[in-house]
């Protein structure tokens, strides 16, 4: 049941979503950084966006089930820290 897995600290966030990142940018995780802006120095268009949020959510639905990132929050996360701080606030 996905309420029985240990709910991730801030660094397992970071690590999931910098994996997520990595995958749709074709880079390696360790190059992304938690200040990084996701227009500004990651250079994610709308499509990648959305692509990041469906990833998160599919990425932290185990622990908490029917997570998901609502449409109207999404306009509000600039940053990875910013996405890391949602996550952790919805688990």
């Amino acid at each position: 049941m996905a309420s029985e897995l240990a709910k991730p600290d801030r660094a397992g966030v970071l690590d999931g979503i910098r994996s997520q990142l990595a995958d749709i940018l074709e880079v390696d995780p360790g190059t992304i950084n938690e200040g990084d802006s996701f227009t500004e120095d990651l250079h994610l268009g709308s499509i990648e966006l959305i692509e990041l949020a469906e990833a998160i959510e599919d990425e932290f639905d185990k622990y908490s089930s029917g997570f998901r990132i609502e449409d109207e929050d999404l306009e509000d996360l600039k940053t990875v820290r910013d996405a890391v701080d949602y996550v952790l606030g919805r688990l």
